[in-house]
């Protein structure tokens, strides 16, 4: 039997999100869908220390990373999971036709600023010459059309480490979560997009914790796929441009609260 939240009877959803492998409209183009819950919430998830000043690719990234976990002891499952998420951003917004907004999150693999990220992961099958082609096109301006294959290599490249690493995949989804309500705090402050890097990190956070949700093979994971499916759709259908109208920040924690929730099933 497949569960399904009170409240999306409301919204409209169900069961057909279960194998959603991209974004549609759920509501008006640049308007977040609203997390309009019948029954209570669970508390909002609170931010951790350590990661609420973590900044995009131009913000203070490593520091916030440090004391909650650094880098170079951070389990590389998590790492992978976190660049995961940079690329994910990154491919939302070149597919939403923002190319200089994608730039700076697919160069994330490959930047300097972020070497202890990749500590190991060549062993995995990590092939940085995708990334460095990729963030070359991105600045000669070659059209989408021209980018497109390399795009794809990128998201395989991906794919082939989150296969590779010895996942824990519950671990790696709470790390999301708490990753994605840090950036989205520090991005989105009195109803307005502050710093728009972590306001579309937190986006590329939800989206590999949902795909990486959809392949537990456990009945118990279907309630947490749904709940991160939602979490995801509080972003405009279109993606996370800076321009987008985003969400209040007490409505994604408290979706992100009702993922922990469900996760908790599978521990």
């Amino acid at each position: 039997m497949t569960y399904t939240p009170k409240r999306w009877a409301s919204l409209g959803l169900g069961a057909a999100l279960l194998g959603t492998t991209s974004l549609t409209a759920c509501g008006d183009r640049n308007e977040p869908v609203r997390a309009e819950a019948p029954v209570a919430a669970p508390a909002p998830a609170p931010a951790p220390a350590a990661m609420a000043g973590e900044g995009g690719e131009g913000g203070t990234e490593n520091g916030a990373m440090a004391g909650m976990a650094d880098m170079q002891t951070l389990p590389v499952d998590k790492r992978i999971a976190f660049m995961s998420g940079h690329v994910a951003a990154g491919l939302a917004l070149f597919r939403a036709g923002a190319p200089d907004q994608a730039s700076r999150h697919l160069l994330h693999p490959v930047s300097e600023t972020h070497a202890a990220e990749r500590a190991g992961i060549d062993a995995l099958g990590f092939d940085a010459a995708i990334f460095e082609k990729v963030s070359a096109d991105l600045a000669a301006g070659k059209s989408a059309e021209e980018i497109a294959p390399e795009l794809d290599a990128a998201e395989a490249n991906i794919a082939l480490l989150q296969q590779n690493a010895n996942a824990d995949p519950v671990g790696q989804i709470d790390f999301l979560m708490d990753t994605c309500i840090a950036e989205y705090k520090v991005g989105v402050v009195n109803g307005d997009i502050v710093e728009a890097g972590e306001y579309q990190d937190a986006y590329g956070f939800a989206v590999t914790a949902r795909d990486i949700a959809k392949r537990i093979d456990k009945p118990e994971a279907e309630a947490v796929v749904m709940e991160l499916e939602l979490l995801v759709r509080m972003w405009p259908s279109e993606g996370p441009l800076a321009e987008s109208i985003p969400a209040p920040v007490n409505e994604i924690a408290a979706q992100v609260s009702r993922v922990k929730l469900e996760l908790s099933d599978l521990r």
